[in-house]
């Protein structure tokens, strides 16, 4: 049985950096089970500028069998970033930061292209997140 691919702009995930007032995320998905973090964005097309991944609950990354590079922001509990991974590229190991209790994949570029830094904070909007778990809030 094939599965139906996910529509990322469908998705009432919605991200914004508070700190610099822009939207990272305007439409994406979730992985929050042990299978769809260990799958993330394999097999994927690359995203878009607007989407993005938030895997919960995670520490690292890697984009191995990936085809494309991603930014990767490792975020806090207190929704506040972390880490940063620019145009992490196929093939690699992520950073570990064992401050990150989640983690959002976007688009390479997108760090830099909504000026991302590390201190930032951060809103989810359609779901939520504390210390590791995760809530649908629709």
């Amino acid at each position: 049985m094939t599965q139906k691919p996910v529509k990322r702009r469908d998705s009432p995930l919605r991200v914004v950096n508070l700190t610099r007032q822009r939207t990272l995320v305007a439409g994406g998905q979730v992985a929050n089970t042990w299978w769809s973090r260990l799958r993330g964005l394999i097999g994927s097309e690359p995203l878009a500028p607007g989407e993005g991944l938030l895997i919960v609950p995670c520490k690292a990354i890697h984009t191995h069998f990936m085809r494309f590079p991603i930014d990767v922001l490792y975020v806090d509990a207190g929704k506040e970033v972390v880490g940063i991974g620019h145009a992490l590229p196929p093939w690699r190991f992520g950073r570990l930061y064992h401050r990150s209790r989640f983690v959002l994949e976007l688009p390479a570029g997108a760090a830099n292209n909504t000026d991302t830094q590390v201190g930032d904070r951060l809103q989810i909007k359609g779901y939520e997140v504390s210390c590791g778990s995760l809530a649908s809030t629709r």
